[in-house]
């Protein structure tokens, strides 16, 4: 691993911890206190996190959370989740008319460009000053408004039931569990996130991210 000095760079997060855990190594890595990210990832997803070490890098992580970000994801039909994604409650859902990837590519055109899109109840926008996904863990029933959010572009990679895989590139506050979810509702047969990788973030790529070793 190369040396980690103050600036702004991009890490390689794996799946499990979250994007405070590794920030957490990196305190304890340099001694810094100051360390933030700009873009946080949920523990199911992998891939490029920046973060801003030092505290003249922190303040200029706004500008990175603004930039076009890069997503391979894998979608599974057949059945609903509480969190949009593999690690809530599933409930699997009835179907009697497997969609064809054709109908799946025209749907898919009806999310990009400026798009409105509610954001996961178990996500960390704040509302009254608190996360939403503690209120909802504190046992409170909230309802999260529709935002605009910009996709640039989605292509299938590969599709076989009930699994498909999509690349996605979006500017920033789009959620992949609620396209995941969006679409799944829009096909008759439900669907969630299964996994995700975020492979660019701006200039940031995975070539250029730092492995953190597991034990620090």
């Amino acid at each position: 691993m190369r040396e980690i000095k103050h600036g702004i760079f991009s890490i390689f997060k794996p799946t499990g911890p979250t994007s405070h855990d590794m920030i957490d190594k990196l305190r304890k890595i340099t001694g810094e206190k100051r360390i933030g990210h700009a873009g946080t990832l949920d523990p199911l997803a992998s891939g490029v996190l920046v973060v801003g070490v030092g505290r003249e890098a922190t303040k200029k992580l706004m500008l990175e959370v603004k930039k076009e970000k890069e997503y391979i994801a894998l979608i599974k039909f057949g059945g609903v989740s509480d969190t949009d994604d593999r690690q809530g409650q599933i409930k699997n859902t009835e179907e009697n008319n497997l969609p064809g990837i054709g109908q799946i590519k025209n749907i898919l055109e009806d999310f990009t460009g400026h798009i409105k899109q509610i954001p996961p109840v178990y996500c960390s926008v704040k509302i009254k000053g608190r996360p939403a996904h503690r209120r909802v863990r504190q046992g409170e029933n909230i309802q999260l408004k529709a935002r605009e959010v910009y996709i640039k572009e989605i292509s299938i990679i590969e599709y076989q039931w009930p699994f498909l895989k999509i690349k996605a590139v979006t500017g920033p506050g789009v959620y992949i569990r609620s396209l995941a979810r969006d679409l799944g509702e829009r096909l008759g047969v439900g669907g969630y996130l299964y996994e995700l990788e975020r492979v660019r973030v701006g200039e940031f790529d995975l070539q250029s991210c730092v492995n953190i070793p597991e034990r620090s």
